[in-house]
Formats: structure tokens, C-alpha cells, sequence
């Protein structure tokens, strides 16, 4: 019965129109008149202490790391130097476009906001080449999806604080995977690139990479000052957000001079705007996540799923076949949010290592960014690229089932993401 108004609650605010956050909130209060313990105390108290925590406020720094990246030409450098690289071969701005969205998601860590960045850039690129427009839209929503995995990750950060599980571990043990999502999405691109036979080749020109490459280093130095800093414990995920940020005003705006100090507010204020909303949705969610917890439904859900405890590999095959689906209807944040407090105990039991868990929880999610109907990235390439929603769809499906078959091989062999992780450690 606990299940039954849990689910009924939450799906029925969503299906009345009600945003995600006050429907997750709507459910914990519909749990609390289930239990018979209704206090609108209790409410105020779990929202303010779900978002004073220390690791959270990574997620407004990277936001605005990524608002100061763009504004700053450090997004349009690292696509020149991945151009002058191989722009130059059969297709070569679609692997342009996968190298820019790896080093992009490497900084802010935002599917959403590096999807727009490598798409304003790159599709009237593209389009002028002679490359098929859907297709192009659908590689770069499929390499924006790289951002929720690869460190720093601001969907890794919530699931690590809702959790419990080390951000830093998580981080690491996201490079790996993040990789090899970059590595299908390219030898994916190359089966597609045999079809545009329209395409213009031009030369390769060593002259023009190294200015490329001269330009652009201290954009691509910030991925190894973040990633390196966390790696040998510099500083923690939460520190390298604001090294992030000081990184990308003092280049943004000293170095390229691109960056105006009378745009700052402005950008400011859009981070902060973003912020809001995914720290909003958290602190609604771990009203839900609390009631979950004392309404004992984690415990339900592991006796339904205990005929696959037995066998991890088995029940992560389950779990990642019912994130699918619930991708498909509910976008990343609220999935991670509602679906983690439910399922780590059934992880913990069975023996799971979390981390690993955690990645793959992540990129299942990442590619439900890609599946309509909701399919957020596919919305953002569809407005950035002026194509119909319906085209991108049909131009993302080749790198959609490519990215979904790379998670599988990872469910079947989990020494492919704990083995590297151990590496970085």
C-alpha cells in the first residue's frame, strides 16, 4: 500500500501538470498523511538541511564555470584546436565535434549547457560543409551526453550527496566510462561518415594546429588543473569548482579578453538561475527521499527485486532495463533523485561496489537525455540546430543504440569501470 501512494502521488501531480520539484514534495506529503505523522515542521526542517551541505555547492560553481567558459572563448578555442586536429579527414567535423564535447564536459559538467555551447559552434559549421543536418545534430547531442559522466559531473555530485558515496571516487571512476563513451560515439561517426559523400575535405595543415594549439592551451590546461587536482587530492570536488571558476574569469577575461567585466552580473545571475532550480528539485527530493526511507519502501522494493539479489550482474541487467524505461518519461535529475534512495539499499545488499553502481546509474540516465518523448539534449540540438524535434530523433538513433550497448558490455564486465578506477585511485 506504501508503494501504491508513493507512485500514485508522484505520477499523478506529474500527470496534472505540476513541475517535478513541488510533485516530489506533494508525495512526501502525501506519505506523511499515510503514516499519520503530518507536520509541515518536519517539511521545512528536511528541504533547508537536504541543501546545507558542503559538497552541493560544487553544483552553482560549475554552473558558473561553464557560463564564464563560453562568454570567455574558451569553448570556441577548443573547438578550433580539435578542428586544426581533424578537421581535415572524410567527416572530420563530426570528430570535432566528439573531441570538443569530451573536453567541454571535462569543465562544467552540464549536458545541457555544453550540448548548446558545441552546437552554436559547430552546426552551421556542418551545415555549410554539405554534412546531413539531423545526423550532425544527433552526434552532438549524443557527445553532450557525456558531460553527466566524465568529471566533474554535477548530476554525479547529487546522486554522491543523496548517496552517501565518495564524490571523488565517483569522479574518478567517471573518467574511464566517459572515455569510452567518446571512443563508440567516434567509431560510430566513422561508419556514418562513409555516407556523406558530399562532404568538403580540405588539407591538413601543420602550421595552422600549432596556432590552433598555441591559442588555445590554456583552455585545454583547465581539465587537467580539475581533474589533476582532485586525482593526487589537491583539493576536493567542491574546491576545484571554484578553481574552475577563477580559472575560466582570469583567462576569460586577461588572457583572450574576451570576457567583459559588464557581463559578469549577467552571467552570474544565469548560473545562479540554474542553480536554483536543480538545488530546489534536491531539496524537494529529500523530503521524498526521507519519507522513503521511514515509510520502509526500500525495503519493499528489495523483497519484489530478491529473486535477483543473488546475482549482480542479473540484477544490475534489471535495474538498468527499469532506468530506461523511467528515462524516457523523467528527466535525469528527478531520476537520479527519486529512484537512489530506493535503490542503494538493493545495491548494498547484493553486494554491489557503489561507485560502480553510481557511474552506471549516471549513464543510464545521461542516455535517457536522448530518448523521447521528454529527451531534454535532443530539445536543446533541435533549438540550437533549427531542425524539427522529429529529425534529430531519427538522426541520434545510430549513437543512442551504440552509447546503450557500451552500458551493457559494462553491466556484463563491471572490471571495466572498477579496474581503472582502482588505477586512479
Amino acid at each position: 500500500m506504501t508503494i501504491f501512494v508513493f507512485v500514485s502521488s508522484l505520477l499523478g501531480a506529474m500527470a496534472f501538470g505540476m513541475p517535478i520539484a513541488f510533485a516530489l514534495l506533494f508525495c512526501g506529503v502525501a506519505l506523511m498523511v499515510h503514516l499519520g505523522s503530518f507536520d509541515t515542521q518536519i517539511l521545512a526542517q528536511n528541504m533547508l538541511e537536504g541543501v546545507n551541505n558542503y559538497p552541493l555547492m560544487a553544483v552553482p560553481f560549475f554552473m558558473l564555470a561553464g557560463e564564464l567558459m563560453n562568454a570567455g572563448g574558451l569553448s570556441t578555442r577548443i573547438v578550433r584546436v580539435a578542428d586544426a586536429m581533424v578537421g581535415h579527414v572524410r567527416g572530420g567535423l563530426g570528430y570535432v565535434a566528439i573531441i570538443a564535447a569530451t573536453v567541454v564536459a571535462s569543465i562544467s559538467g552540464s549536458a545541457v549547457a555544453d550540448t548548446a555551447a558545441v552546437a552554436a559552434l559547430l552546426i552551421p559549421m556542418m551545415r555549410n560543409a554539405g554534412y546531413n543536418v539531423p545526423r550532425a545534430a544527433g552526434l552532438i547531442a549524443a557527445g553532450g551526453i557525456i558531460a553527466p559522466v566524465i568529471p566533474p559531473s554535477i548530476a554525479i555530485v547529487v546522486f554522491g550527496v543523496v548517496a552517501q558515496v565518495s564524490i571523488t571516487k565517483l569522479f574518478l571512476a567517471g573518467l574511464f566510462p566517459g572515455i569510452m563513451m567518446a571512443l563508440t560515439l567516434t567509431a560510430t561517426w566513422w561508419l556514418c561518415a562513409k555516407k556523406e559523400k558530399s562532404v568538403v575535405v580540405r588539407s591538413f595543415s601543420g602550421a595552422a594546429l600549432g596556432r590552433a594549439a598555441l591559442d588555445g592551451v590554456w583552455a585545454l590546461i583547465l581539465p587537467i588543473v580539475i581533474i589533476g587536482g582532485m586525482k593526487f587530492g589537491v583539493f576536493t570536488p567542491t574546491e576545484a569548482a571554484v578553481v574552475a571558476v577563477v580559472y575560466a574569469f582570469v583567462v576569460g577575461m586577461f588572457v583572450y579578453g574576451e570576457l567583459k567585466f559588464s557581463r559578469v552580473p549577467e552571467l552570474v545571475l544565469s548560473a545562479a538561475k540554474t542553480s536554483s532550480t536543480v538545488l530546489f528539485l534536491v531539496a524537494c527530493a529529500l523530503v521524498s527521499a526521507w519519507l522513503i526511507t521511514i515509510a520502509n519502501i526500500p525495503a519493499q522494493v528489495t523483497a519484489l527485486l530478491e529473486p535477483f539479489v543473488d546475482s549482480p550482474i542479473l540484477l544490475m541487467f534489471v535495474i538498468m532495463v527499469l532506468v530506461i524505461i523511467v528515462g524516457t518519461a523523467l528527466d535525469l535529475m528527478p531520476t537520479v533523485l527519486i529512484m537512489t534512495p530506493i535503490l542503494m539499499p538493493v545495491i548494498t545488499k547484493a553486494g554491489i561496489d557503489p561507485v560502480y553502481f553510481g557511474v552506471m546509474f549516471i549513464m543510464n540516465n545521461a542516455i535517457g537525455l536522448l530518448t523521447p518523448p521528454v529527451g531534454t539534449v535532443l530539445n536543446v540540438v533541435a533549438g540550437t540546430a533549427r531542425v524539427s524535434l522529429d529529425s534529430v530523433i531519427s538522426g541520434v538513433w545510430p549513437f543512442l543504440l551504440s552509447l546503450t550497448a557500451l552500458m551493457f558490455l559494462f553491466v556484463l564486465f563491471p572490471q571495466l569501470i572498477l579496474v581503472p578506477a582502482s588505477w586512479l585511485r
